[in-house]
């Protein structure tokens, strides 16, 4: 029994092992890009990057579960889908049509009783969100259309169909952006708010865990999961054996859009005065969610601490400017941290492929 745990923890870690290498060339990164800027004040700089959400104790610590719980659940998102054999490059759209919809509601719908009212508008975040995501699943499952090409497509619609929709629902016109949320719709703390005195984290960051439990136990626990994975690795094999490959396929991008809309929803809805603005800009939190989910290996869990670790560091580099760094080093460091990620998981299939090919060449002497 304890030789079998072993074994498995073993394997857990080596594979992980990509992205636990990637995490450390990031940072050697960051830490070079400080020492050539700003040498005198390097070290420190690395060790206010390290220190991350501590260095502000509880509050800071609680910044960190308040910044990863949307980053969570497009990292989910995109994670999601990509078992299921699908790029979701649109996690970004339909983040920010199922913020929209969370918005509407919170502004709109002031008659609902304050129990309810955060409920449905989560609710209808979450159908904007799969909703706006049917279009690409549609598109590949009836036209085979590559639904990277269609999700980007579909993030510019969906961001101006937004601005468009603020603007004639629940515009401020003298700022620019959407009227502010009831305070009946806001999420509410459930005392976490006395765990981590002075920070923004309220129960987006237990649903945002529920969901990767739900998603995890999904993908692993169901006939529904099976099938899903299965048209991910070979789609003519599933529909050889009976599966229904355009229904998953529909399937796992709606669900895929319903939990980037969830993120949508955690972010507006999370009592810091959070507006939609009207500026043509793609979210940042849906792509963010794309190098999660590889860093993370695509695994709930993987994404869940991948999305602590991103928010951890953004957090500690918000103290760098106490330092005379600007903030996009930590930008600099994420991104060195995917291209290490990405290119040590091609060195890692390169080897399996030299190692299967060297084994067919024997096998035939």
């Amino acid at each position: 029994m304890i030789k079998r745990i072993s074994r498995l923890f073993l394997e857990k870690i080596k594979g992980a092992l990509p992205s636990l290498i990637s995490i450390l060339m990031g940072l050697l990164i960051g830490l070079l890009i400080m020492l050539i800027s700003n040498p005198g004040q390097a070290l420190m700089g690395f060790k206010t990057i390290l220190l991350g959400g501590f260095t502000d104790g509880a509050k800071g610590a609680g910044e960190v579960l308040y910044y990863a719980a949307p980053l969570l659940m497009t990292g989910l998102s995109v994670g999601f889908a990509f078992k299921t054999g699908l790029f979701n490059i649109g996690a970004s759209g339909q983040f920010i049509m199922g913020a929209f919809g969370a918005a509407y509601v919170g502004i709109k719908w002031t008659w609902l009783p304050a129990g309810l009212h955060c409920p449905v508008a989560v609710v209808a975040a979450m159908l904007l969100g799969g909703a706006s995501a049917l279009l690409p699943g549609l598109l590949k499952a009836y036209r085979n259309v590559n639904e990277v090409v269609s999700c980007i497509m579909t993030n510019y619609i969906s961001v101006f169909l937004v601005n468009m929709l603020v603007v004639g629902t629940i515009y401020d016109s003298s700022k620019n952006q959407s009227l502010p949320i009831a305070k009946s719709a806001e999420m509410p703390k459930m005392g976490l708010e006395l765990l981590f005195k002075g920070s923004s984290v309220n129960i987006g960051i237990l649903l945002a865990l529920l969901a990767a439990v739900a998603t995890y136990i999904i993908l692993n626990r169901t006939t529904f999961g099976y099938e899903l994975k299965a048209c991910g690795f070979n789609r003519e094999a599933s529909r050889y054996a009976g599966i229904n490959t355009r229904r998953n396929l529909v399937l796992s991008m709606a669900i895929s859009g319903v939990l980037a809309g969830l993120g949508g929803a955690i972010l507006y809805l999370g009592g810091t005065g959070k507006h939609l603005v009207v500026v043509d800009v793609i979210p940042a939190e849906g792509f963010t969610g794309i190098s999660i989910a590889l860093l993370g290996l695509s695994n709930p869990l993987g994404i869940v601490l991948a999305a602590l670790f991103i928010s951890y560091i953004t957090v500690g580099g918000f103290y760098l400017q106490m330092l005379n760094f600007p903030v996009q080093v930590v930008d600099m460091i994420i991104a060195a941290i995917i291209y290490f990620s990405a290119f040590v998981i091609f060195i890692q299939e390169l080897a399996v492929y030299w190692r299967r090919r060297r084994q067919r060449e024997e096998a035939k002497a």
